[in-house]
């Protein structure tokens, strides 16, 4: 084809129905509204440079998509595979990791880190951290309410309730209050050692 010289577009009924729903909907992706727009308005016979001032992209840009559509149509206005290396974990895998992330824990561990789960399934620890980034997965955030996994626990409300209902004659009963998240992660989670203070 000829430096300059445009390619005609010519459509069907058919095709021009296509077009304007896809340029009308607000649900289209940007980019197939606006190469709709430039095949609508290629049909019309303006010029590369008319169609490009009006629809706001390069000369060039309206000249890819004109010869795009003239050789693979409808089809031919939708992105194509990528470049690059195909995906090598396949859902089975991903949803393997979630699964796991979810419903268990590792021996010894309150909850898992990109590098056991890494190990565990047999991946890259980056891969296990986009795995989770993709899910919102974020094991070592505690954003809910945990209860005690002391085997005393029963007892020890019993006890304190019990003061409360019922408190001995001539006792003093004192109460220190406690955030309750504390004391869940502190049997849930490993202590770190205190650290002086910097002033």
């Amino acid at each position: 084809m000829p430096k300059g010289k445009a390619v005609d577009v010519v459509l069907t009924a058919d095709e021009r129905a296509s077009l304007e729903r896809h340029v009308r909907r607000r649900k289209s992706a940007h980019a197939l509204a606006q190469r709709c727009r430039i095949v609508l308005l290629s049909a019309e016979g303006l010029t590369n440079e008319a169609i490009a001032e009006r629809v706001g992209v390069g000369r060039e840009t309206v000249g890819i998509w004109r010869q795009r559509f003239a050789a693979k149509r409808l089809e031919g206005l939708y992105d194509e595979p990528r470049v690059g290396r195909p995906r090598e974990i396949g859902d089975e895998r991903v949803e393997a990791v979630v699964v796991a992330t979810l419903e268990s824990k590792p021996e010894g561990a309150t909850h898992w880190s990109t590098r056991g789960m890494a190990k565990k399934m047999g991946l890259t620890q980056s891969a296990v951290s986009r795995i989770w980034r993709a899910f919102g997965l974020r094991p070592h955030r505690t954003e809910v309410f945990q209860l005690s996994a002391d085997p005393q626990l029963v007892e020890k409300v019993r006890d304190v309730v019990g003061l409360y209902l019922n408190p001995p004659d001539n006792a003093v009963v004192l109460c220190v209050d406690e955030k309750t998240a504390v004391q869940a992660l502190e049997r849930s989670q490993p202590l770190l050692p205190l650290q002086p203070r910097t002033a």
